[in-house]
């Protein structure tokens, strides 16, 4: 009978791995519900081979999940393509992918009682496939509440304000939210003549068509922004969060986690800027010079320079950074400094005794996950949401520094050897050492028996089990 199948839930994951990442979280912690019984099935539209990381990363699928790879579409349509605004790419790659995607959706309704399909925060044009086949549409959000309440809200906004976001001499007043400079709000909203903003607002605008959105977010970090979703009535907004990845206790010995265990507790800054963020060559050699300058200890996860700040946002890079750092550098730094290329176990880093602070790009995943083992942030972002996430990193909740940028974009060396100091020695970086271990309590409550976002998936899954399938 269709009552004793398992309730199986689609996830339709836009590409890159800072959407990989959390959406796969997101199906575990629904598979782990004792009193109910899920699978899960994870659909990928793709435009190519998937890279190295997301191929790793999916053979270690557990139990209960799996995930097709949808085929590549084409895009020989558009006049260099590398140049179009990763926004634009990630919808259209949704757009074309749907032919693929019915067929994929008709073929799990063929054989499994699937009572969701699950779409994060570009893919909601999969929702007509949804509607096709009856399937309950709902949101997946992978960053924060503040974002989120900026997306139900940006159809207001776009016929509120007439010139151009950056342009504005007033604040931006997203709902419930710490108001921000235009300029500071999400990547795809900073050129509104640009397809990018075009599809972000198209996109936007089929947000209330869902039953649910799950946002990777807490109460307790952001009490006004969830306040105010929670207002709305409809769709019903379900926080979830802190969704990260666990560090794996069962993780091969890395180089960097040997040279970490050998580190005096609480004595390194991590740098890195994510899966996909590049820095330009001059910021790479400057960012260089200034943690020398500061005789801190540091651990930095480096990549080649791109003009591009998220270079690498759809694979990976080919050249090796170290050959171009200042002469002697490494010979400097040595002992007090490790550098590893593409790649580091960054939970394990974050969860280490050795890791004291982390210099970010603020991407959301790495925020939630300085704020789950408590580590306080030098704020550096690049692109997407980061430039809103670090207003509200240093500005509303105050557990991170932003070093100014000077007047040719650059972040010079003095200024990064002094906010480094200032991060692990000084007053200021005390005080949001303080905040965030604040921070970390209020997160280990939310996920406990009983706590909100426990009880928010438990809700969520109750409804999915219950609900009656054609």
């Amino acid at each position: 009978m269709e009552q004793q199948k398992a309730a199986h839930v689609a996830l339709v994951v836009t590409p890159g791995m800072g959407h990989l990442i959390p959406v796969l979280e997101f199906a575990k912690r629904i598979n782990q519900i004792e009193m109910h019984k899920f699978t899960c099935t994870l659909i990928i539209p793709t435009r190519g081979p998937l890279s190295k990381s997301e191929k790793l990363f999916l053979e270690s699928l557990p139990n209960g999940i799996d995930f097709i790879a949808l085929p590549p579409v084409n895009f020989d349509d558009l006049e260099c393509v590398e140049n179009i605004k990763a926004e634009t790419r990630i919808v259209l790659n949704v757009r074309r992918s749907l032919p693929s995607l019915r067929d994929a959706m008709r073929s799990l309704v063929g054989t499994k009682r699937v009572v969701a399909l699950v779409v994060d925060l570009f893919g909601t044009d999969a929702f007509d496939v949804a509607m096709e086949l009856n399937i309950s549409p709902y949101i997946f959000f992978p960053t924060n509440a503040m974002n989120l309440s900026l997306f139900l809200y940006m159809q207001e906004l776009d016929q509120k304000v007439s010139c151009e976001y950056k342009e504005s001499t007033t604040p931006i007043e997203i709902p419930g939210c710490f108001p921000i400079h235009g300029r500071d709000l999400l990547e795809p909203l900073q050129d509104r003549k640009n397809d990018a903003y075009k599809w972000t607002l198209h996109v936007a605008s089929k947000y209330k068509l869902a039953e649910g959105i799950m946002v990777n977010t807490f109460q307790d970090l952001e009490p006004g922004a969830m306040n105010a979703l929670q207002e709305l009535g409809h769709p019903r907004i379900y926080p979830i969060g802190p969704l990260v990845q666990n560090a794996s206790k069962s993780s091969p010995n890395c180089e960097c986690i040997n040279w970490l265990n050998e580190q005096p507790v609480g004595s390194v800054l991590y740098v890195s800027f994510g899966s996909g963020g590049t820095l330009s060559y001059d910021q790479m050699i400057e960012l260089a010079m200034g943690l020398e300058l500061s005789e801190q200890r540091f651990l930095w996860v480096i990549r080649s320079p791109n003009t591009v700040a998220n270079g690498t946002y759809f694979g990976f890079q080919n050249q090796d950074p170290k050959a171009l750092l200042p002469n002697g550098f490494l010979d400097r730094v040595k002992g007090r400094g490790f550098l590893v290329s593409d790649w580091a176990p960054q939970a394990q880093i974050l969860s280490h005794d050795s890791t004291g602070g982390f210099l970010s790009h603020c991407g959301w995943n790495s925020t939630l996950e300085s704020v789950v083992n408590g580590i306080p942030l030098i704020a550096w972002p690049l692109y997407a949401e980061q430039r809103s996430n670090a207003v509200m990193l240093t500005q509303d909740l105050k557990v991170a520094l932003r070093p100014k940028v000077s007047k040719d974009g650059l972040v010079k060396t003095v200024e990064i050897a002094n906010i480094v100091k200032d991060l692990m020695e000084g007053e200021s970086g005390k005080q949001v050492r303080y905040r965030m271990r604040d921070l970390k309590v209020a997160a280990e409550k939310v996920l406990r028996p009983g706590g909100s976002s426990t009880k928010a998936i438990a809700d969520l899954a109750f409804l999915w089990t219950t609900k009656k399938t054609m």
